[in-house]
C-alpha cells in the first residue's frame, strides 16, 4: 500500500476470512490464530488488515466493492444449487433465507 492509498478494501477472500470463521475454528479446535498484518484486497493490492471491511457501508475502494458484490452472488446461487440436491439436509426456507441475505450484501456492495 503507498502512502496516498486512503480507500477502505475489502479481502479478495471475502467469503472466507470472517470473524465468524475464525470463532467456529477456535471454538472447535480451541485455537486462536492470529490475524495476519496483511491481506490481498479484492482490487489486487496487498493492503493492511486494518485497512479491510466486511461491512459494505465502509468499503470506498470501487474495484473491492465491485469484486465483492460478485462473490457474495456467486455464493448465493451456489448455495441455492446445493440447497436444491437430493440429500441436503437444510431446509429450503433456510436456504432461500441465507440467499437472500447474500443478495442483499451485494447488493449494497454495488450501490455507491
Amino acid at each position: 500500500m503507498s502512502e496516498q492509498d486512503r480507500h477502505i478494501h475489502v479481502e479478495a477472500k471475502v467469503l472466507r476470512n470472517s470473524a465468524a470463521t475464525r470463532n467456529i475454528l477456535a471454538s472447535t479446535f480451541a485455537l486462536a490464530g492470529d490475524l495476519p498484518s496483511t491481506v490481498t484486497a479484492g482490487c489486487g493490492l496487498r493492503v493492511p488488515y486494518a485497512m479491510t471491511s466486511a461491512r459494505p457501508e465502509s468499503v470506498t475502494c470501487l474495484p473491492c466493492r465491485e469484486h465483492a458484490a460478485r462473490e457474495h452472488l456467486r455464493l448465493a446461487e451456489e448455495m441455492e444449487r446445493l440447497g436444491a440436491m437430493a440429500g441436503s439436509t437444510i431446509p429450503p426456507d433456510q436456504v432461500a433465507d441465507a440467499a437472500a441475505s447474500l443478495r442483499d450484501l451485494a447488493r449494497r456492495f454495488s450501490s455507491s
